[in-house]
């Protein structure tokens, strides 16, 4: 059986750097770029706030998708995230992550 996935944009507080990854389990991936969980990019810029996501009924889809994401100018993304979550607010908090947790 397939298994679903999602792609997603996260930023640093500064909203200066973005992060595009893909999962099979949005909500814990994002706790683990949160609590700095993975070393390299995301740690080192502190890239912690989900600013997108897109699902996907495979895994295959979404890495495609993520693929396409990373090959576009940063303009194009900047744009992509502004359509859906024009204030750059994290939206951690509306897949399920308690952002009163200290994480």
């Amino acid at each position: 059986m397939a298994k679903g996935g999602s792609v997603y944009i996260i930023s640093n507080p500064n909203r200066t750097v973005l992060y595009i990854g893909v999962t099979s389990d949005l909500i814990s991936r994002i706790i683990q770029h949160k609590t700095g969980e993975f070393e390299g990019f995301s740690k080192k810029y502190q890239c912690r706030d989900l600013l997108y996501q897109e699902e996907f009924s495979s895994i295959e889809e979404a890495i495609a998708r993520e693929k396409q994401l990373k090959n576009w100018h940063k303009e194009w993304k900047w744009n992509l995230i502004k359509e859906s979550n024009p204030d750059l607010t994290d939206l951690s908090e509306s897949i399920g992550i308690d952002l009163r947790l200290d994480l």
